[in-house]
């Protein structure tokens, strides 16, 4: 059993297979371009009208029922299925429905392959300007809880072991300047996106004195492809969005691993609130980290659709090959999957965590983080660093032996371990001044944090 008809050519002398035509359709996911579809057939239309390829009257046809189409599918009255094959057929279809034969002049000059093309930048150049708001929106909510942040200490870890303390400002500012160079990625890959392969045809162009610069115009494309064969086959900028996208995630994916170790008993950093936490079904007295775990484990998703793409394209020969229908998918789940995963981070850091700041205070007084501090202490008193270092990594020894931390010393202790040694030495080691002292540019002590702190919202524009 075969399938009805289609309209390819008077080459074809039977239709496709049931099952074929199930495996090569797209319309279940590439519905999702209608609306950009049409955007870009309307200005095709147009242009097909202004240089005298149609006729005036027919481009007013063509773009009134174009809109009809658009609105039929707004209030759900427009529902393509897979007889449609694309939603490029369904909405040409529909148009020649509503208008008659002058519904198949539309396609004049142009190639499903660059209509696709079209209709793809003009989905995902919209999309990133809601991801670049959403990223904005995320800065904020960190720029927010570093402001009421800046003295409140947490420990700072290299190889996940004791480090130095940091202000908790500074912590959640170096995320706040991740989510700052994908915000800016993005924009850079926005630039390739905006660039119009409508007019490339098939492959080589068209016969027909069509304008390209003017539909780059209506449609706010920023230049046109020179080549008419990329213009068909680049999904450069497909790749490029997937890798920002997978940055994104990269970033999101470290803070929420952060997140789930500092929400753990043996942290106790922070106290998830219930509305951002879920239960055990079967331990009552669990309180599970759900969106953090969710974000990490998502951004698995993501890879993958860079991977996937990059394979997809690594064999292609010039120009479009059926192969680049999977690009869609992966785009338009990789989309949905950041702005989720941005939205939901927002949310658990605005309204979902609290910091414990007693168990935080006391997590950067009972080790030995301040260690550098007492050999800077003897390196600014003209004892050479190493030298200093190697003392001080004795000290720390015979404090672990004796179950001592580096505060509880005597002065006569200290002295005995070198005459530089004074009073003052217990401040220099003191938590607050240890980050306190950290005042080099870009650095953790407070004076810094509070100028990265209004540098930051002049970067925001508030």
């Amino acid at each position: 059993m075969t399938t009805d008809p289609k309209t390819w050519s008077q080459r074809f002398e039977s239709a496709l297979h049931p099952a074929i035509a199930r495996f090569n359709a797209s319309i279940s996911f590439d519905i999702e371009l209608i609306e950009y579809d049409i955007t870009g057939s309307v200005a095709h239309a147009t242009m097909l009208a202004k240089t005298g390829i149609i006729s005036a009257a027919e481009g007013e046809q063509l773009v009134a029922g174009l809109e009809q189409i658009r609105l039929e599918y707004q209030q759900g009255f427009f529902k393509p299925g897979v007889e449609a094959e694309d939603v490029h057929f369904a909405v040409e279809k529909r148009l020649t429905e509503i208008t008659g034969d002058v519904g198949k002049k539309l396609h004049t000059a142009r190639s499903r392959n660059d209509q696709v093309g079209t209709d793809t930048r003009l989905y995902l150049r919209a999309e990133i300007a809601k991801i670049r708001h959403q990223l904005r929106e995320f800065q904020y909510v960190l720029l927010s809880i570093a402001e009421q942040n800046v003295e409140t200490l947490i420990p700072g870890y290299t190889h996940l072991q004791r480090a130095q303390p940091l202000s908790l400002a500074h912590h959640l500012l170096a995320y706040f300047e991740m989510a700052d160079r994908d915000w800016e990625r993005l924009g850079d890959v926005s630039k390739r996106v905006n660039i119009s392969p409508l007019g490339s045809g098939a492959l080589a162009g068209t016969t027909f004195p069509i304008d390209r610069h003017f539909t780059a115009e209506l449609l706010q494309f920023e230049g046109v492809y020179a080549n008419s064969l990329d213009g068909v086959s680049d999904r450069d900028f497909a790749i490029e969005f997937l890798a920002a996208a997978s940055l994104i995630m990269v970033h999101l994916s470290r803070l929420a691993e952060e997140i789930i170790l500092w929400s753990t008993q043996e942290f106790g950093f922070i106290t998830l609130k219930d509305s951002c936490a879920t239960g055990s079904s079967i331990m009552p007295q669990k309180k599970n980290p759900d969106v953090p775990e969710l974000v990490r484990g998502k951004t698995g998703r993501v890879f993958g659709h860079l991977q996937g793409m990059l394979v997809l394209m690594k064999g292609l020969p010039l120009a479009y090959n059926k192969d680049l229908q999977d690009d869609k998918e992966a785009l338009f789940d990789s989309v949905k999957t950041v702005k989720a995963c941005l939205e939901a981070m927002a949310v658990l850091m605005s309204e979902g965590i609290v910091f414990n700041g007693d168990r935080l205070a006391a997590a950067v007084a009972e080790d030995f983080s301040n260690a550098t501090d007492v050999a800077d202490y003897l390196a600014a008193r003209g004892v050479p660093f190493r030298e200093a270092y190697n003392l001080v990594g004795k000290v720390v020894k015979t404090c672990i032996v004796g179950g001592k931390l580096l505060k509880d010393l005597s002065i006569e202790e200290w002295k005995a371990l070198h005459p530089q040694f004074e009073s003052d030495i217990y401040d220099a080691i003191a938590p607050r001044q240890v980050v306190a002292a950290r005042n080099s540019y870009g650095g953790t002590g407070f004076e810094q944090v509070r100028k990265a702190i209004a540098e930051a919202h002049e970067r925001l524009g508030h």
